[in-house]
């Protein structure tokens, strides 16, 4: 079941006060979703955040303690929403959520498009250097979904799974892979071949791939 969903818009965030919409509120009713995100949420860097590839971010309320366990001087923030996410779903993890997974909630279908990248706007966020860097190491970022069938949900709507074209491709295995010095470049390759996966990541991959075959001819 969806528990929440959250919505932003860019304000100053401290303390340099560069803009940033990770801060978001909690949404009462059912609320638009389409190809570019929900009705009412915005992204301060269009550069990094937001579009069609990265539509919708979901993060578990799983991951909040894991990260209480890591920081407990910050267990009483760290709550769903506080992290930029727009939908909050328990179950729905890195280790139960594959590559390319179709999730229908409301009348929205949802495909993963590729992990969440942590970035120092976490650290800012929570006052907490280094937190990005505890969200990697845990592999606990999150996904970003773009939107097949545009439409709407609101919390309390059940989260379906639809489709599932790389099972045992988890979003786990691909952060895994992606943290290892030297992944066995099969893996990657595999990886890379996930149906629904992004066309950066994918290139990315197989880029990495090469380059250490390469390294041991």
């Amino acid at each position: 079941m969806l528990d929440a969903v959250f919505v932003g818009t860019p304000a100053p965030l401290a303390p340099e006060g560069q803009l940033s919409a990770i801060v978001k509120h909690p949404v009462g009713g059912a609320v638009r979703v389409d190809a570019d995100g929900l009705t009412g949420d915005q992204q301060g860097d269009l550069r990094v955040h937001g579009g069609p590839e990265k539509a919708v971010h979901l993060y578990p309320p799983e991951n909040y303690a894991l990260l209480a366990a890591a920081r407990p001087e910050l267990a009483g923030q760290l709550r769903p929403g506080v992290l930029g996410e727009n939908l909050s779903a328990p179950g729905l993890t890195e280790s139960a959520v594959c590559i390319g997974d179709i999730y229908r909630i409301g009348t929205v279908r949802l495909q993963v498009s590729q992990p969440r990248r942590p970035c120092w706007k976490i650290d800012h966020r929570l006052d907490s250097p280094g937190l990005n860097q505890v969200v990697v190491k845990l592999g606990c970022p999150g996904w970003y979904a773009r939107v097949l069938t545009p439409g709407e949900l609101a919390a309390g709507d059940p989260v379906s799974l639809d489709d599932r074209p790389a099972p045992d491709m988890t979003l786990a295995r691909l952060l895994a892979t992606d943290r290892d010095h030297r992944p066995a470049p099969d893996e990657l390759r595999a990886l890379a071949a996930a149906p629904g996966l992004n066309d950066d990541w994918r290139a990315r991959l197989l880029r990495r791939a090469e380059w250490l075959l390469s390294r041991s001819s």
